[in-house]
């Protein structure tokens, strides 16, 4: 792909300063930029490699003013870090363009494949499966029987849907999740051994949702595990199964929500957050990176952090009064040590 730098003025609505033929064809960092690259400058911190980068084409805000001559064309936008996100965004829509079924690929002849599809080679689709339109399949997908995919899903490779599963609209789901996979359920016996109880639910997936890679959806015992319209989750998130994320919420990587929680929408969790099973979790709650949440949250919009999770401001005091536990034990012992001087006197 290559734009002249006129082209990529019309496309933001800017004006070119330099040359408005020269040529680019990749997108690249203005402190890395080299001949034939596009970039940006958004941040004053990085305004220095404006008059070193060798990037043919730089973006930069109307309000930028020069201090010294650049040896690159620039374009100017009114906002030059929402203009270089349009253009991230265009490029990996371009990038991502494919269509057509590649070979070996098996479709069943009773699955149904909406228009402008891209299926590659060695995805396998099942009986009575139902493809929206303009979806794509990457190389190496496995579609169980029965799953329903609405329009515009991109599943990339190596993705996995189990039996019975629904994806809603505008889905994307990374390399290596698992959907549908058995809840961890096992019901204990007198000889200590363990029956496995059957995982004959689904999950439902709403639109609008984001699943990085390697994440997995368990699905639910009976009824079905959901993910609510637009929930992001990170990579290596674990979703066990009756689980409800509700809409709009949002999961950093390594983190675990155990069978049957549910949580309301808008609820962020920081990395490795842990969270234990059939619990609610109010709606806007907010937990910091590794803690663990043992019970229901009630109170809606509040900040929780710490093992066991307790109020943000608490566990910051809390972590304070830690960090001066030894200088605290020297206080203490030196005290004792007083005391056991005035009660030798007293003698």
């Amino acid at each position: 792909m290559q734009f002249t730098a006129k082209d990529i003025a019309f496309m933001l609505n800017g004006t070119v300063e330099g040359d408005p033929l020269v040529a680019v064809n990749h997108l690249a960092k203005i402190e890395e930029g080299g001949a034939g690259s596009l970039s940006f400058l958004a941040n004053p911190k990085y305004e220095q490699y404006l008059y070193t980068t060798d990037a043919s084409v730089v973006i930069v805000n109307n309000s930028q003013e020069l201090t010294a001559p650049v040896n690159t064309t620039l374009i100017r936008v009114d906002n030059a870090y929402g203009a270089f996100t349009l253009l991230l965004e265009k490029y990996n829509t371009i990038k991502l363009n494919k269509s057509g079924i590649e070979q070996p690929s098996f479709i069943h002849t009773s699955a149904k494949v909406g228009t402008e599809p891209y299926i590659g080679a060695f995805t396998y689709i099942s009986q009575d499966v139902v493809l929206g339109d303009n979806c794509k399949l990457y190389p190496g997908c496995y579609i169980a029987d029965n799953v329903t995919l609405g329009n515009n899903v991109t599943l990339f490779p190596g993705v996995k849907v189990y039996f019975d599963c629904v994806i809603g609209n505008n889905v994307v789901i990374h390399s290596g999740a698992v959907i549908g996979s058995d809840g961890f359920g096992f019901a204990p016996n007198a000889d200590g051994t363990y029956t496995k109880i059957a995982q004959i639910g689904n999950v439902v997936i709403e639109d609008n949702v984001e699943v990085g890679a390697n994440t997995t959806i368990d699905r639910a015992t009976m009824g079905s595990t959901i993910i609510r319209k637009g929930v992001k989750l990170d990579n290596l998130v674990q979703i066990a199964h009756n689980v409800e994320l509700g809409q709009n919420t949002v999961v950093a990587a390594q983190s675990g929500i155990a069978g049957s929680t549910k949580l309301a929408e808008n609820v962020i969790l920081g990395g490795q957050v842990g969270i234990v099973g059939h619990i609610n979790v109010a709606k806007g709650t907010q937990v910091q990176a590794q803690s663990g949440i043992s019970r229901t949250i009630t109170e809606e919009g509040k900040k929780w952090a710490g093992t066991p999770a307790i109020a943000y401001a608490n566990n910051m005091r809390s972590n304070v009064v830690v960090s001066r536990l030894p200088e605290l034990e020297k206080r203490v012992n030196e005290l004792e040590k007083i005391i056991t001087e005035l009660k030798k006197k007293g003698d």
